[in-house]
């Protein structure tokens, strides 16, 4: 081994924001040969200093612009442990000129797992059984105004059929109910075959699905596409499912629709504000299920996750082109 060799200094991966000690220990035993691992939380004078001499980034976004990016003048890749990148400025980053990757589908399962946990507990009432159970009302009579349905046989519409969205599709066919999608990159006949899918326009997918669930990034053209006109398309009973991001939808427009009646419910595990206020007037409601943003996270994906990031850092490290960039900074072919 040269002198060189032996005093070269490992090459420093800033991870953010800092996380439970059993996840640290699962990334820390993934961390390759040669690369440090510093672990900070933003804005602290500990994540400042980490910044300056980083070459890689991997953890959480929490709105990382243009101060970021200056910050961190050796930075070669930012590898999101997340498949949401909203809170990556774009711009910012294509000026640097540093790829920012998303974390390759490593969430996916677990995200359309929870997907159909929200259909489910929407269609069965789960949240108002419990309430009922533990406020000693046991087996309360079947009401109209909350009626108990199933999922077979209902038609879901999947508005995004990336990676989450074709398994959401698989998941849904396997309780029998028929599965219908929108995307802005159609499936060849054969992939739709194979899912037992068919295409319709967004239009169309609102006015026919019994349930729909929302699978796309939040980019400037997906905020807000589902506002008061979308949600007026929807039959009287339909549920919106979203798992996302919560500007895709129009919070206010929701409230009214499901406060008038004018959908039968929601499941929602994205709020536009997250944390949400206290008095979020969502929360008046009986005809919605929330969960705090917790579809994507398992102990699982953990491991997956640190798995795609590291790969891609070596990648990089070794000259390599990164996967898994986000659509804004793929660079067309030339």
């Amino acid at each position: 081994m040269s002198p060189q060799a032996a005093t070269a200094q490992p090459t420093k991966i800033l991870f953010a924001p800092k996380q439970d000690p059993v996840i640290t220990d699962i990334a820390k035993s993934l961390t390759p040969p040669g690369f440090e691992l510093v672990m900070a939380d933003f804005g602290t004078p500990e994540f400042i200093n980490a910044a300056a001499e980083a070459e890689y980034f991997m953890g959480l976004a929490r709105n990382m612009g243009g101060e970021f990016f200056r910050s961190a003048p050796k930075l070669k890749l930012v590898q999101l442990l997340s498949a949401g990148y909203d809170r990556v400025d774009v711009e910012s980053a294509r000026k640097a000129k540093v790829p920012v990757a998303n974390n390759g589908g490593a969430n996916a399962i677990a995200v359309a797992e929870h997907t159909i946990l929200l259909m489910l507990a929407v269609l069965k009432q789960l949240v108002r059984f419990h309430q009922d159970v533990v406020a000693g009302r046991w087996r309360p009579p079947a009401s109209s105004e909350a009626p108990v349905l199933e999922l077979a046989g209902r038609t879901v519409g999947v508005v995004g059929l990336g990676n989450i969205g074709k398994k959401v599709a698989r998941r849904a066919r396997g309780f029998d109910a028929r599965v219908q999608y929108y995307d802005v990159l159609r499936l060849t006949e054969a992939e739709e075959d194979a899912l037992s899918i068919r295409f319709v326009l967004l239009a169309e997918l609102l006015r026919s699905s019994d349930i729909v669930t929302l699978h796309v990034p939040l980019t400037d053209v997906t905020r807000g596409m589902i506002g008061a006109r979308e949600l007026g398309l929807m039959k009287k009973d339909a549920i919106l499912i979203n798992t996302c991001r919560g500007p895709v939808v129009d919070e206010p427009a929701l409230y009214q629709a499901l406060r008038d009646r004018k959908i039968g419910g929601a499941g929602l595990d994205v709020l536009v504000d997250e944390p949400p206020a206290k008095d979020n007037p969502l929360f008046t409601l009986p005809n919605v299920t929330l969960t705090p943003h917790s579809a994507g996270p398992t102990w699982e994906n953990w491991l997956g996750r640190f798995r795609n990031g590291f790969d891609n850092i070596q990648r990089v490290a070794a000259g390599r082109k990164p996967l898994w960039i986000i659509p804004e900074l793929i660079e067309p072919p030339k």
